[in-house]
C-alpha cells in the first residue's frame, strides 16, 4: 500500500496529535443510526448482499476522510492512500477467521471480489490475525442480534490508532429501516467533525443504491 509521511511542522493537528498522545484513554466511540431502506428494498434480489453492501458503504466513508486513513508509530504519522476492510467470518464450526478486503471504489468490482474473500476466510484453518506493524487495515465487526446503542471494542494498547467500525441489527421505524452504527478512533489522529463526515459519507453511499 502506498503511504506518505505527514509533516508534523505545517499539520495543522500537530499540537493536537501531540496532546491526546498524553492521554491514557485516547479512543472514543461515537454512535449513529442511519437509513438503509434502499438496502433493504433490494434484499432478495438475484446475488445482492446487504451486507457486503454495507462493507462497501463503511469503505467509502472510511476513504472519504483522510484523517481516518492516518496511523502513527511513535512520533512519525502517515496516511495511506487505501485500506484493507478486515472482518471476522463465522466459520462451519462455530468460531470466525479475520478476512482483509482491498477496498475498490467501484461497487461492480468490490462485490464479486469480497464474496470471494469471504468465502475463502470462512474455509480457512487458521484465524489470520493482522501482524505487528501492519496498519493499512480498518477493523469491522457486523452485531446483527442486537440493535444496540452504544459500544466500543478491545484496544490492545493506548497506541493502537487503527479505526473500528461496528454495526447493528435493521430495524424497522416508522416505514424505514435503520441500523446503528459505530466509529471508533484515536483523538490524536481523528475530532468531532471528521467523525461527522464519515458517517455522511457512508449515508451518502447508501443513499445511491
Amino acid at each position: 500500500m502506498t503511504e506518505t509521511i505527514v509533516d508534523l511542522e505545517t499539520w495543522p493537528r500537530a499540537a493536537q496529535f501531540r496532546w491526546f498522545r498524553t492521554y491514557d484513554r485516547p479512543h472514543y466511540a461515537t454512535t449513529s443510526r442511519l437509513d438503509v431502506s434502499r438496502l433493504i428494498a433490494r434484499r432478495g434480489a438475484s446475488d445482492f448482499s446487504v451486507y457486503r453492501a454495507s462493507l462497501f458503504a463503511i469503505g467509502c466513508g472510511l476513504h472519504a476522510v483522510p484523517e481516518l486513513l492516518m496511523r502513527f508509530r511513535s512520533d512519525t504519522v502517515v496516511r495511506h492512500a487505501t485500506t484493507h476492510l478486515s472482518m471476522p467470518v463465522p466459520t462451519p464450526e462455530g468460531s470466525f477467521n479475520y478476512a482483509y478486503v482491498p477496498f475498490v471504489s467501484d461497487f461492480a468490482e468490490f462485490d464479486p471480489q469480497t464474496k470471494a474473500i469471504l468465502h475463502d476466510a470462512a474455509a480457512a484453518d487458521e484465524l489470520n490475525a493482522v501482524g505487528a506493524g501492519t496498519d493499512d487495515v480498518v477493523f469491522l465487526s457486523c452485531m446483527p442480534w442486537l440493535d444496540y446503542t452504544s459500544i466500543n471494542n478491545a484496544m490492545p494498547h493506548k497506541d493502537d490508532s487503527i479505526p473500528r467500525v461496528t454495526w447493528g441489527k435493521y430495524v424497522s421505524e416508522a416505514h424505514e429501516w435503520k441500523m446503528a452504527m459505530t466509529l471508533e478512533v484515536h483523538h490524536a489522529l481523528v475530532d468531532g467533525a471528521h467523525v461527522g463526515a464519515f458517517f455522511q459519507a457512508v449515508q451518502d453511499t447508501l443513499d445511491q443504491f
